[in-house]
């Protein structure tokens, strides 16, 4: 596989909901439910067993390794069907704090040594 991002990924089990938001930038409430495999400053990676719409914008909350909550609004990017049914996902963060990105930095930092 192509590396696609500009930071490293970084491995993450964990699941989300990702909240569709409407033409106006609204939260919709119709939860999608997907298992995120990876993780970056610039994006995420993660599963779903349903094919989601590229052409909207998914609101979510994520619990990283120090149990902390990081919000973000990421777009998809790209979309895989796996043979067992599942979708793949990668997708950008596109509105995301600076003290939510610091935070996965500072993580990576730890863990490369």
């Amino acid at each position: 596989m192509i590396e696609r991002r500009q930071h490293k990924r970084l491995q993450l089990d964990v699941s989300i909901r990702l909240d569709p938001l409407d033409e106006n930038g609204m939260n919709t409430s119709r939860y999608e439910h997907v298992d995120v495999t990876d993780i970056s400053r610039s994006g995420l990676g993660f599963k779903s067993a349903k094919k989601l719409d590229k052409n909207l914008y998914y609101d979510t909350k994520i619990q990283i390794w120090t149990k902390e909550i990081v919000d973000a609004v990421i777009e998809l990017i790209w979309e895989e069907t796996l043979e067992n049914g599942i979708y793949k996902y990668g997708a950008v963060f596109i509105g995301m704090s600076d003290t939510d990105a610091v935070k996965i930095d500072v993580y990576q930092i730890f863990n490369e040594k």
